[in-house]
């Protein structure tokens, strides 16, 4: 089993108190790292989500923040420089849903879940990266998802706030590799986790069905990948984008 030291290493993970985001804190936490686990709205599930970590959580700070509002993003990145030396690893796994067909889509529903998962996502790498260019050294990854590649029904903004996610970090990619700075994606599947787990039944058994090894990812599933690219492990590798589908086409 491939194991990573995060020693000396500061993390910010937006989404970070539930799913993906919340498995990838507890993997960062696992490897030494000090986290700053960043979340929207939900102080309670913030808060049982640190203690469910017991004496990892020593080294974990959970921040309430909306990624997608620029003077709120400038403040935390304040706070946090008073309390961090250095910001080594963003891990930008904020993300919301508004299903509809396109014809039906209420504007907000569109703008919301652009805001939020990719203005969101490039206003937090924008912050991280002026900090990460003093250093000379940061790892920046997307979670990004198959919905951008190949389209959903009903997902009309979300794929576009996915496959928004992959262009930019491949032109951001190339404006800080020589700076050692690699930005890259990861594009979860049908993941077993409260993003999907309000969908009708029937549906999720059509997606399983649909997955050829015939299950759900799990949340650690993800982290893993995440953790490979924040690592130093994963230098010569930038601009690119690791599917983790179970080989859903």
């Amino acid at each position: 089993m491939l194991t990573y030291n995060f020693e000396n290493r500061t993390a910010i993970v937006t989404g970070g108190s539930r799913g993906i985001g919340a498995a990838t804190v507890k993997a960062l936490l696992q490897a030494k790292a000090t986290v700053v686990a960043v979340y929207s709205s939900n102080d309670e599930a913030a808060n049982r989500f640190k203690e469910s970590l017991g004496d990892l959580a020593a080294n974990l700070t959970l921040s309430k923040l909306n990624v997608a509002d620029y003077a709120q993003a400038e403040e935390f990145f304040r706070q946090f420089d008073e309390a961090h030396p250095t910001l080594d690893i963003l891990v930008n796994s904020a993300g919301i849903r508004r299903d509809a067909v396109a014809a039906m889509m209420p504007e907000e529903s569109w703008r919301s879940v652009i805001d939020v998962n990719l203005t969101g996502a490039f206003i937090m790498s924008k912050l991280a990266i002026q900090r990460m260019l003093q250093k000379r050294y940061g790892r920046i990854v997307h979670v990004t998802s198959p919905s951008g590649r190949m389209g959903i029904e009903g997902q009309s903004n979300y794929a576009a706030s996915k496959a928004g996610l992959v262009a930019m970090a491949k032109s951001i990619c190339k404006e800080t590799a020589r700076r050692n700075i690699t930005v890259n994606c990861v594009s979860p599947g049908f993941i077993d986790t409260d993003f999907i787990s309000s969908l009708p039944p029937e549906q999720l058994d059509a997606y399983r069905k649909s997955v050829p090894m015939k299950r759900f990812g799990t949340p650690e599933d993800v982290a893993n990948a995440i953790l490979f690219f924040a690592s130093e492990e994963s230098s010569y590798i930038t601009g690119s984008v690791l599917e983790i589908t179970g080989g859903l086409a």
